[in-house]
């Protein structure tokens, strides 16, 4: 349990990814919450990423839901429960079982997940839950259950260290799953593993990358189309292996062949034919092949075709479930992968067990003693929220997610959240976009105060430990909704004492109609985890499914047989259809979405960490210098995102990363932490026809830019009101966490404001001491409250926006009188920039140690500095740092594009 027989050091399982990170906690005298990485978990074997890190930063008591409540009156757990019971189950009656839904989120751990799952589609007898892993990973899931038979990973993480060829598509290992890269990175410095890495932006990734291939957002049929149909014609397709354990091929081979000629790939995806022949070659001439793919693949349209591509070259050859060999879907969420398991998908029924089966419907309905076992699937995520705006829907419970900032079209989402008759929120935060609409909110633990279990990517189950005391009244999630559960009647069946009882029961549900051979047999089972004792449970250690009689293969099909009824993989013939991409004159851009380094969803967790917000702390818009000139925007000015649904204000990053026609904005702020920004706000919900995966990486934009002429800066203690900050001539602000205090930055669209009269319009009628000077064309005033520094503001000429000090160092450094005099006479220097989270090495230190201790690569750099020596993410702007970043492929198009720019 504990490393050196320090038995204050407790194992748990990080928060964030789907690596599934094992950490070790321990609570300082202070009360803080130290973390480091577990040396003996097998994900991460104690590495840790940035986030992972900082974990520790993200305890806090402010901003916690400290007890329930009903229509905005606190109340008794009693009288919560009781109204959320009786309102169901009223709705129920009245309107059918189907006019509620849940939506529950990757951040459950399994057991949340398994209890949640039994009430809807076991006693409520509808299948309306689905969860948030619907917008991550859900057309892997039918991709997989099209080829496998069943939605199952074959590999595991060291197939990344065996192989010798590793394809990255729709993937940014480095910033999504550090981790996964810097294994990989260790792999290919032992024995020179190549890289491909497919995306149509140059990301961290490509720092190792071999081979780039920045295709056109939606073309990757094309190309795994193209790779089919190239083995096949130079007759590398592993025949026998086919013959014997396959079926489809021809049908697929059929299709796949309209791309048999390289030059008919390039011209769909823009890629130079060169390229794609290296690809081609590699991928023929090394059986030890590993395709990671994720989100970049999911996230479309045509995610589970994608998917279905990809699978069908790796079937074509064999290359499934063999060491170092085999494709590798990659998760977003901690438990997205344990809420597939027990059946947090509209669309599944429970433990690998599928709708449609009448067989697997009967064992389960005994199991569960339930004569109201749901018959058919639910709605799906978009579906649901639909059905909700039409009025079929009339009572609906969300679960620690925040489907107001992370669904497609969320002005839509924000407007249907606010005409439900009826919202249940139970999250451990006071306050998120969601939440405004709750009508019933209910106080859960969060991460650090959990017990359960999660299962990473490689169908690794570890445990998730309680670590610190719940603030308030707050409740673990399994045991609100099981009260619920009781209280509409079902009590004999939620009658759980602890969540290691509702594992057992998840354990036992697995082996339903399992044995070898049974029409009902599924690949999933945690047969040898049976009657887990309160001991064996809490010293659970890290382990893979499926576990029977002893025995946990390390990979599924290796054997060439499949979880298809007849143990045969099955090709899936898909088609290459451009996207429906109308770029009139008006939508000239193509929006991609995604994550950033240091930030997570949307930031409720990683955005309390003032480590995790000084790389990245606005939202930017990459886009090209072509696109950028063209429009006139300029590089930190404002930039307005149109789409057909809506607009949104970002700040424009001018970069080269993205294509020209392309540009690139994050998916994690807020209402709560920014005016704009909000990206989902222009992403029309349109989406995939067999997993109901909403679109996030091609959506047609213009981008215009936006005329400011001055620039403020606020630090303040305590947060500012929202509505007072979006009453002020501002086109854009956002906030970001810093050590003690929040930072506010403002764009204004006035030539002339007075700063007492901007702190007039957003402070309280009390009035402060304000200490005021001015400096040139810049006004500071610092703000005492009885004698105590409260805040402190600069307003300056947006020209000047990059010379101005970063005035967090006031708040931070508790206003000491030498701060804040050099900041009231302009001498205060600004902090300079957080290149390395992990080390927290600055910008200064990094240029300091080139120019004065010799440093010229990346090692001797963290060898001088401690920079990339974390999680590594930094690593490439490192490289560009010291002059030794590999050069940007650009086409002989773009090199015209550029020279036009005057570059």
């Amino acid at each position: 349990m504990t490393k050196n027989n320090d038995s204050s050091w407790i194992k748990s399982t990080c928060a964030y990814c789907g690596v599934g990170c094992g950490i070790e906690a321990k609570v300082q005298a202070n009360g803080k919450l130290e973390v480091r990485g577990d040396e003996e978990h097998p994900a991460n074997l104690g590495k840790l990423c940035s986030k992972g890190l900082k974990l520790g930063e993200t305890i806090t008591t402010q901003g916690r839901m400290l007890s329930p409540s009903v229509h905005g009156e606190d109340c008794s757990w009693d009288d919560a429960l009781s109204h959320v019971a009786s309102t169901f189950s009223d709705t129920i009656a009245k309107y059918g079982q189907d006019s509620v839904a849940f939506y529950v989120s990757g951040q459950l751990l399994t057991e949340d997940y398994y209890v949640v799952n039994k009430l809807m589609k076991g006693f409520i007898g509808s299948a309306n839950i689905d969860t948030n892993s619907r917008l991550c990973m859900a057309s892997s899931v039918v991709g997989h259950k099209r080829a496998f038979g069943e939605d199952v990973v074959p590999g595991n993480y060291e197939d990344l260290e065996l192989a010798n060829l590793v394809i990255l598509t729709g993937s940014n290992l480095a910033w999504c799953h550090p981790v996964l890269y810097q294994r990989l990175k260790a792999a290919k410095a032992r024995h020179g593993t190549k890289i491909v890495v497919i995306d149509p932006r140059e990301t961290a990734s490509c720092e190792i990358a071999d081979l780039h291939l920045p295709l056109f957002p939606g073309s990757d049929i094309a190309l795994f189309n193209g790779l089919l149909a190239y083995m096949a014609k130079l007759n590398q397709i592993n025949q026998r292996y086919v013959d014997q354990h396959t079926e489809g091929f021809n049908g697929a081979l059929e299709l796949a062949k309209r791309f048999s000629n390289i030059t008919s790939v390039s011209l769909a995806t823009g890629l130079k034919t060169a390229d794609i022949e290296t690809f081609y070659q590699w991928f023929r001439s090394t059986p030890k092949t590993v395709t990671v793919y994720s989100q970049g693949v999911n996230q479309s349209t045509s995610g589970t075709d994608k998917v279905n591509s990809i699978l069908n070259c790796h079937i074509a050859t064999g290359r499934v479930g063999q060491p170092g060999s085999t494709p590798f879907s990659i998760t977003g969420q901690p438990n997205a992968m344990g809420g597939r398991e027990v059946g947090g998908l509209a669309n599944t029924l429970a433990a690998h067990m599928e709708f449609g089966h009448p067989a697997q419907s009967e064992l389960l309905s005994e199991f569960w003693d339930t004569s109201n076992l749901a018959s058919k699937p639910g709605l799906k995520a978009m579906d649901m929220f639909e059905a909700i705006e039409t009025g079929k829907i009339k009572a609906l419970w969300v679960m620690a997610t925040n489907p107001a900032v992370s669904l497609p079209e969320s002005n839509r989402i924000n407007a249907i959240l606010a005409s439900c008759p009826y919202v249940v929120v139970s999250d451990c935060v006071e306050s998120n976009d969601t939440l405004k609409y709750a009508h019933v909110r209910l106080p859960a633990q969060g991460w650090s105060e959990k017990s359960g279990t999660v299962t990473n990517s490689e169908r690794r189950i570890s445990r998730q430990r309680r670590l610190l005391p719940t603030p308030g009244m707050g409740k673990p999630d399994w045991w609100i909704v099981s009260e619920v559960a009781k209280k509409m009647g079902f009590e004999q069946q939620f009658s759980y004492r602890s969540e290691m009882d509702i594992f057992n029961e998840y354990v036992e549900q697995t082996r339903l109609g399992n044995e070898v051979g049974t029409p009902t047999a599924r690949a999933l089972t945690l047969e040898s985890l049976s009657g887990m004792t309160p001991e064996n449970y809490q010293s659970f250690a890290p382990r893979q499914w499926p576990a029977k009689d002893g025995v946990c293969p390390e990979r599924l099909f290796g054997d060439g047989n499949y979880a298809t009824p007849n143990g045969k993989g099955r090709f899936v013939a898909v088609d290459y259809k451009p996207p429906a991409l109308s770029l009139s004159e008006r939508y000239g851009l193509i929006l991609n979405s995604g994550r950033i380094r240091d930030q997570w969803h949307t930031m409720t967790r990683s955005g309390l960490s003032p480590s995790l917000s000084e790389n990245d702390s606005v939202p930017q818009l990459e886009i090209h210098p072509f696109d950028a000139a063209d429009r006139g925007i300029k590089d930190g000015h404002l930039a307005k995102v149109i789409s057909s649904i809506g607009e949104q204000i970002f700040i424009a990053k001018v970069t080269s990363t993205v294509s020209v026609g392309q540009c690139y904005a994050p998916i994690h702020w807020t209402h709560t932490n920014c005016s704009d920004g909000k990206v989902c706000t222009v992403i029309p919900s349109n989406t995939d026809p067999f997993s109901g995966q909403p679109e996030f990486k091609a959506t047609p934009v213009e981008v215009k830019s936006v005329k400011t002429y001055l620039d403020a800066q606020i630090v303040s203690r305590s947060p500012l009101d929202k509505t007072k900050l979006n009453a002020i001539p501002a086109a854009f602000w956002v906030s970001q966490q810093c050590d003690s205090g929040i930072l506010y930055s403002l764009k204004l669209t006035v030539k002339t404001l007075e700063l007492e009269d901007l702190l007039a319009a957003l402070i309280d009628d009390e009035q402060p001491t304000l200490v005021t000077a001015s400096s040139g064309e810049t006004q500071r005033v610092v703000s005492l409250q009885s004698g105590e520094f409260e805040l402190a503001a600069a307003i300056y000429p947006s020209s000047l926006a990059g010379s101005q000090p970063d005035i967090s160092q006031l708040v931070s450094a508790e206003a000491e009188p030498e701060i804040m005099h050099g900041f009231l006479a302009g001498t205060l220097k600004a902090k300079s920039r957080t290149i390395c989270t992990c080390k927290k090495v600055t910008k200064a230190d990094i240029e300091n140690a080139i120019d004065n201790s010799g440093v010229c690569s990346v090692k001797s750099l963290g060898e001088s500095t401690g920079a990339g020596t974390g999680c590594g993410s930094c690593v490439a702007e490192l490289e560009q740092f010291i002059g030794n970043a590999k050069p940007i492929s650009i086409t002989p198009y773009e090199r015209q594009v550029e020279s036009a720019c005057g570059k």
